[in-house]
């Protein structure tokens, strides 16, 4: 007998956005400030702790098709992690994850609708986390030498390096989302809360995560 066949599941928040978008700084807002435990299941977490360094950056491969021979794991990266989030779910635990999903690999993977088609049934949210590409390279050049170079090589008087670019461009692609933030004219704090009030209100249906599931 399935003890927790009653649990009523819990709320999912997905995040989307690029690199530097302030995605981790919302997640631990929502953490500190929710009620209830809000578990963090996003790219950060799996790539730095789980992941093994030879198979990084794993599922926080940036837009380019730059690395073909590991695209197939990261297909299964993502649909583990997205298993353990519904997994997290139907036990009645809260998950808020960031990610920065795309479809620009080599060739398109289809990641993003197949990760929405493993959490259906389940309430899911999902967010687009906003920020001008000026306000992300202010926030790179802001940053010590060490977390700059860990990615890419930035400087006030270069050009916008092309992997930055490219994620600005990728990242928001199709688009669908159920609310989108933008942190350039908010604080973490500030995107928390407006999460918080809509969902107080209620997610519209068909939710996005619907829709892409269904392939719009």
């Amino acid at each position: 007998m399935d003890n927790h066949q009653d649990t009523k599941a819990g709320q999912i928040i997905i995040l989307n956005g690029a690199p530097r978008s302030g995605k981790s700084s919302i997640v631990e807002a929502i953490q500190a400030s929710f009620d209830g435990p809000w578990m963090n299941l996003g790219v950060d977490a799996y790539v730095r702790h789980v992941t093994p360094q030879r198979y990084r950056p794993g599922i926080g491969m940036r837009p380019g098709g730059e690395r073909p021979g590991l695209e197939p794991l990261v297909l299964i990266f993502y649909s583990a992690l997205y298993a353990s989030i519904a997994a997290h779910s139907r036990l009645g635990l809260n998950v808020v994850a960031e990610f920065g999903h795309h479809d620009a690999y080599s060739r398109p993977l289809g990641i993003l609708a197949n990760c929405a088609r493993q959490l259906a049934g389940l309430p899911v949210l999902f967010v687009g986390v906003r920020c001008p590409i000026e306000t992300i390279m202010q926030r790179r050049l802001a940053e010590g030498a060490e977390r700059r170079n860990d990615y890419v090589s930035v400087s006030a008087d270069a050009p916008i390096p092309a992997p930055i670019s490219a994620w600005q461009a990728q990242v928001h692609r199709p688009g669908i989302y159920d609310l989108e933030v933008d942190t350039s004219v908010k604080t973490a704090q500030a995107c928390a809360d407006e999460i918080r009030q809509f969902l107080d209100r209620g997610v519209p249906y068909p939710t996005a995560f619907e829709r892409l599931a269904a392939g719009a």
